[in-house]
């Protein structure tokens, strides 16, 4: 059952006070999992209570099992809100008066605007668009959530909101895996991430992810092989077959004459093959190398 403000702000409250006063980890992970199950995650709602918040502390907590189950509850809110963007919910998308206005001026779409491109869809962008990136209230967070939006939108025809709920969810899921945001493992899982969604020989990522084949969670934890497509691994297979096949060609065997002479050192100790190089009725030609000095030549 769905709880009200007023028990969120005193689970909250509870939260605050165990961690304050060095509770057990089972206490805090027993009000955790009330917050899991009760809340039904609104941007308004986490910013009104502040849970979102004492919540997202709890991420740093020295019990890995309390920090592990805030990571899962914060990613859960940021992408029920998420969804309820990209399904153009109003309670998820309207502000409350104190919320903190667009820092870089980028406006909201109309509806309209939301739900219909206005630029071609290679020359997209969440600029171009016309969407507000500013999810977070944190300016480093907002900026990703626009990479990967510029990444996603790349030639695709989803509309606005639909592509602005998904890099929400990407950046959400690569926040609980390897933020927080000052770190550098986040911002190059990002980085990575961008690369790899405009990379022009895999448009196939973009689609894959946007339609939800590939969830926000299992992307950002995809090798550098799962990200590939079927088509450059396979070009990828085909050369180190060719290569396996080169290194696996029977190699000429060479034989060994303590007849014949170095020039240079004057040791019989000296390697030959035989080769026809010239017409078949002369004689086969000799290519000798000596073990002792290294010195070739052919006779």
């Amino acid at each position: 059952m769905a709880m009200d403000a007023k028990e969120i702000e005193l689970k909250a409250k509870a939260l605050t006070k165990a961690a304050t006063q060095n509770e057990p980890p089972a206490t805090i992970i027993g009000l955790l999992k009330e917050l899991q199950k009760g809340v039904r995650a609104s941007e308004d709602l986490l910013r009104s209570t502040r849970v979102g918040i004492i919540v997202n502390k709890f991420k740093q907590h020295k019990a890995p099992e309390v920090a592990r189950l805030s990571s899962e509850i914060v990613s859960k809110w940021r992408t029920e809100i998420n969804k309820n963007k990209a399904s153009g919910s109003p309670s998820a998308s309207q502000r409350s008066s104190g919320s903190p206005r667009p820092q870089n001026g980028a406006a909201s779409p109309s509806p309209d605007k939301a739900a219909k491109l206005s630029v071609p869809p290679d020359k997209r962008s969440w600029k171009a668009d016309g969407v507000d990136v500013n999810q977070t209230a944190n300016r480093i967070r907002d900026s990703c959530i626009g990479l990967m939006y510029d990444g996603l939108c790349l030639n695709s025809t989803e509309a606005p909101r639909a592509v602005l709920g998904k890099a929400g969810a990407v950046e959400a899921a690569a926040y609980a895996a390897f933020g927080p945001e000052t770190k550098e493992q986040y911002r190059t899982k990002i980085r990575s991430l961008y690369q790899n969604l405009k990379n022009k020989s895999n448009p196939k990522l973009r689609v894959r992810v946007l339609s939800g084949e590939v969830t926000p969670e299992h992307f950002v934890k995809m090798t550098h092989d799962e990200l590939r497509s079927a088509e450059q691994r396979e070009e990828d297979a085909k050369i180190q077959k060719q290569n396996m096949d080169k290194a696996m060609v029977a190699q000429a065997e060479r034989s060994i004459s303590t007849s014949l002479q170095c020039g240079k050192c004057g040791q019989r100790k000296v390697t030959y093959t035989e080769a026809q190089t010239r017409s078949a009725d002369e004689p086969m030609t000799l290519f000798c190398t000596c073990m002792n000095c290294g010195k070739s030549w052919k006779q």
